[in-house]
């Protein structure tokens, strides 16, 4: 990340083929006899990148600022410079949970996440 132009050009070769293959993967499920009922993939740089249009629903799950740091083994530090503020991820976004409870509270997130998609789809 110290390199911005290094970075830059990376993420231009990267990104673009990244997305390609996520749209290829996507339409392959939905030619599956058994397609899933919902698709669900992690996009660290989501609205960084102006790729939330592909998605019918954005989850943002975050955490506070220390708590993610605790919780890598590296620095954090350049990479949260260049990611919008959650608060404003947390506008945009359909659904959103913070992470700073248990496992038992996260399933418990999901689960509600999945209903509300299950019944959406139905209704």
């Amino acid at each position: 990340f110290a390199d911005a132009e290094a970075l830059q050009f990376l993420e231009a070769l990267l990104h673009p083929r990244v997305a390609a293959e996520y749209l290829r993967w996507r339409e392959w499920l939905g030619t599956l006899d058994t397609a899933p009922e919902v698709c669900v993939t992690e996009v660290p740089l989501l609205y960084e990148v102006g790729s939330e249009e592909r998605f019918d629903k954005v989850v943002l799950v975050t955490a506070p600022l220390g708590l993610r740091k605790a919780r890598k083994a590296f620095e954090t530090e350049p990479r949260e410079q260049r990611l919008q503020p959650d608060r404003d991820k947390a506008k945009k976004a359909d659904f959103v949970y913070v992470n700073d409870g248990s496992l038992d509270d996260l399933d418990r997130f999901v689960r509600e996440v999945m209903d509300t998609l299950r019944t959406e789809r139905s209704g």
